[in-house]
């Protein structure tokens, strides 16, 4: 919807403006260019879609400066807690989680499932930073049923450093408001977007 309206009026301004110039220079207003206004629009909206659904993917056009390095797809990946139960002393054993990145030109949603839990985003973006690429999002982190006593819904944060054109892997942390924090590392990605964890396994089995 925002697309459509922003197409409006960027072709209304158009028009205005060479009626104006039409004006100006001929001391009269040529409208009969006007009649193509609808069909301008329809091209218009069509190449815009096209290039925020897929054609910014393609590996030449990822080359241009500015393009949004493309992260979508479903990674297989290790989660690393650095938190420390206070009745063993120790941390979790890492354990193996996918991330699927629902990706186009402007927009970017991110869900991390694991065996007990999934999160999705609330907040995030593909950005450059000095030159090199990253993924940042805040999430809503929901347990399964059997974990809630152990695990609790809870709010975070990540951010991802972007590797390889095209990408081939994510290396970030993540932090939480129940003051924990862990490493995150993705190293094999899957062309499929997964929907839950049962899925994502089965795009690496």
């Amino acid at each position: 919807m925002k697309r459509s309206i922003t197409i409006r009026v960027v072709a209304a301004v158009i028009v205005i403006v060479l009626a104006a110039g039409t004006w100006i220079t001929s001391g009269k207003v040529d409208t009969g260019w006007t009649r193509f206004f609808s069909a301008a629009v329809l091209i218009a909206t069509l190449i815009l879609a096209a290039w925020d659904l897929w054609l910014w993917r393609l590996g030449l056009v990822q080359r241009i400066p500015g393009v949004p390095r493309c992260v979508r797809g479903t990674w297989q990946g290790t989660l690393t807690s650095f938190w420390i139960d206070p009745g063993t002393g120790t941390s979790p054993p890492p354990k193996t989680v996918y991330l699927v990145v629902h990706q186009t030109a402007t927009l970017v949603t991110v869900k991390l499932f694991t065996n007990e839990s999934r999160s999705t985003s609330t907040l995030a973006a593909v950005s450059a930073v000095d030159s090199a690429w990253n993924l940042a999002y805040l999430y809503l982190n929901r347990p399964d049923m059997h974990a809630e006593h152990r695990s609790r819904m809870h709010h975070g944060s990540t951010v991802f450093d972007v590797s390889g054109s095209p990408a081939t892997r994510l290396t970030g942390r993540y932090w939480t408001d129940r003051d924990s924090k862990g490493q995150l590392e993705f190293t094999r990605r899957h062309h499929k977007l997964a929907d839950d964890f049962l899925e994502a396994t089965t795009y690496f089995a």
